[in-house]
C-alpha cells in the first residue's frame, strides 16, 4: 500500500489558474442536471408499466374467478 502512494501523486493537478476549474464544474453541472432528468424519466416509466401490469394481473384474476 505505501508503495502506491507516490504513484497517486502522479495524477493529481491543481492548477494555479482557478478559472480552470470553471469548464470542468459547468460540465459537471451539466451531466448531474441530464442525471436527475433520466433518473425522473425512467421512475416515470416504471411507474407506468407498474400500472400496466397491475391491470393485466386483476384481469386475469377475473378471468380465473369467472371460470
Amino acid at each position: 500500500m505505501e508503495l502506491y502512494i507516490p504513484l497517486i501523486g502522479l495524477f493529481l493537478y491543481f492548477p494555479e489558474d482557478k478559472s480552470e476549474y470553471l469548464p470542468a464544474a459547468i460540465t459537471m453541472g451539466v451531466f448531474t442536471i441530464l442525471a436527475i432528468f433520466a433518473f425522473r424519466y425512467i421512475v416515470k416509466l416504471s411507474k407506468k408499466e407498474q400500472g400496466q401490469v397491475d391491470d393485466l394481473i386483476k384481469q386475469a384474476n377475473e378471468k380465473k374467478d369467472s371460470k
